[in-house]
């Protein structure tokens, strides 16, 4: 479990925006993980994606390293902020574009 937890936490510091996710941007495997992947994709904001179907135990590491039960998981430099309802919630408050240009997350390539 330190192995998993020191992968994740390297993955978590090395880039601006996380998403722990099921499947990937192109193809994701659960309708969480695709709103999640809309909400990123609308805000324009540069992301790494995970897709924890490929990895047991970042499945499960991801959940212990967070303390939260469910996945997608969304990390802004290096701060776990939550899941897709959350996530939705701050997005449509104007929260979530508001920490992120704050936060100076980099916008994606067009």
């Amino acid at each position: 479990m330190a192995d998993t937890n020191t992968r994740i936490s390297t993955i978590v510091g090395e880039n601006d925006v996380v998403l722990f996710m099921k499947g990937t941007p192109l193809f994701p495997q659960c309708g969480f993980s695709s709103r999640a992947i809309a909400i990123l994709d609308h805000c324009g904001v540069a992301y790494e994606s995970v897709d924890v179907l490929q990895d047991m135990e970042v499945r499960q590491g991801i959940k212990t390293y967070s303390d939260w039960p469910t996945i997608p998981q969304l990390y802004v430099k290096g701060e776990f902020l939550g899941g897709s309802d959350i996530m939705m919630e701050m997005f449509e408050a104007g929260e979530l574009q508001q920490l992120l240009d704050e936060k100076g997350v980099a916008k994606a390539e067009s």
